[in-house]
């Protein structure tokens, strides 16, 4: 992934992540929907996030499920 791409993950998940910890699929799938169409409109291709990370669902379950109310 390129630098600018975990850097608009990160800035992402930091500021439209819940503060209460969540497993809900469907939440978090619908987190990383948003982060895609996000990404697209701040002009970074999606496979300049996805090229190394296997799922971005994945990252934002695992970002909540660390989260201690703080930034991921």
């Amino acid at each position: 992934m390129s630098s600018r791409g975990i850097d608009f993950l990160d800035k992402w998940m930091a500021e439209q992540l819940p503060e209460n910890v969540t497993d809900d699929p469907v939440l978090i799938s619908d987190l990383a929907d948003c982060a895609m169409r996000a990404a697209d409109k701040a002009g970074i291709p999606i496979g300049e996030i996805s090229e190394e990370v296997r799922s971005v669902f994945e990252v934002i379950a695992e970002a909540l499920d660390h989260r201690e109310g703080g930034t991921p």
